[in-house]
């Protein structure tokens, strides 16, 4: 072995011991060190704040090697570079169970809806056999009383006012209905329903004037959507029978083109094909209508 090599082996082992040493008898140093390993010991804040956590030790590694004269600066952004670890990572960890917890509410609304809409359906349907054992027993009635005809009389006013209240309660039941399938539509598909109105033809919803772009066939995203609710609505609804699609535009091709492209979207959100019907025509107002039909 070489005198050069000889009196330069004890200067680099003291060069390489030097940071340990300097962490050993550096209070500050092993302080924010225990901060550390305490986060990335901790399950619940380990996976988080990576980036934030090797910046942390970066910085506690500048401070090891910092000279005397660059120590104050260092200790400064070491203690910052700590805390921004653990604060980070506290705060994407309450994030994730902000997230959890808003998906189990939401899973349970849902699921509250849906137990609402069946209670709604079984009323509507005990109060459904009711009205037809009521009407039975109030033909058994008129035959009886064939006879006297002011009794008879008497029997059918009776009978009207039963009937009444039974038919306005059957209603109020079946609007109930309703109204619970439309909250459920909207929370699973988290879209709202297009305004509607109840006609003639069944209940109507028509689709903003921006459904379509000017000369195109294709939905826009918000449009989609209210279509996807609008077949959720229909799945949810004992009621609904099937739905008919009515689009109006300058060019009639143009209408079929989009009264096909309502029926996709409906189809993707869950209602079959034999259950919607379409037609497109030509005229001066643009309108989309799609009509909720009764079984």
């Amino acid at each position: 072995m070489s005198l050069r090599t000889t009196l330069f082996a004890p200067l680099l082992l003291a060069a390489l011991l030097l940071p340990a040493a300097r962490a050993a008898d550096d209070p500050d140093l092993a302080r924010l060190r225990q901060r550390v390993v305490a986060l990335d010991a901790d399950p619940q804040l380990n996976p988080f704040a990576a980036y934030e956590r090797l910046r942390a030790r970066q910085a506690l590694d500048a401070l090891a090697q910092a000279r005397s004269r660059d120590r104050d600066g260092a200790l400064y952004v070491a203690e910052r570079r700590v805390q921004i670890a653990e604060i980070a990572a506290r705060a994407e960890a309450a994030e994730r169970e902000t997230d959890r917890l808003e998906r189990e509410r939401a899973e349970l609304l849902v699921e509250a809806s849906r137990q609402d809409a069946a209670r709604a359906r079984a009323e509507a349907e005990r109060l459904r056999l009711q009205a037809q054992m009521q009407a039975e027993e109030a033909e058994r009635l008129r035959q009886q009383q064939a006879a006297d005809a002011l009794a008879m009389q008497d029997v059918e006013t009776a009978l009207q006012g039963v009937a009444g209240a039974q038919a306005a309660r059957l209603n109020a039941a079946r609007e109930r209905e309703a109204r619970l399938a439309r909250e459920e539509a909207e929370l699973v598909t988290g879209g709202k329903l297009p305004a509607s109105k109840r006609d003639g033809r069944g209940e109507v919803f028509s689709l903003a004037k921006g459904a379509f772009g000017a000369g195109k066939a294709a939905l826009s995203g918000d449009a989609d959507k209210a279509v996807r609710t609008v077949a959720a609505y229909v799945q949810a609804s004992s009621a609904a029978g099937g739905v008919r699609v009515e689009v109006t535009a300058a060019d009639a091709k143009l209408a079929q083109r989009r009264a096909a492209a309502v029926r996709e979207a409906l189809a993707a959100g869950g209602v079959a094909a034999d259950r919607v019907q379409v037609s497109g025509r030509s005229g001066k107002s643009e309108k989309t209508e799609l009509i909720v039909v009764s079984k």
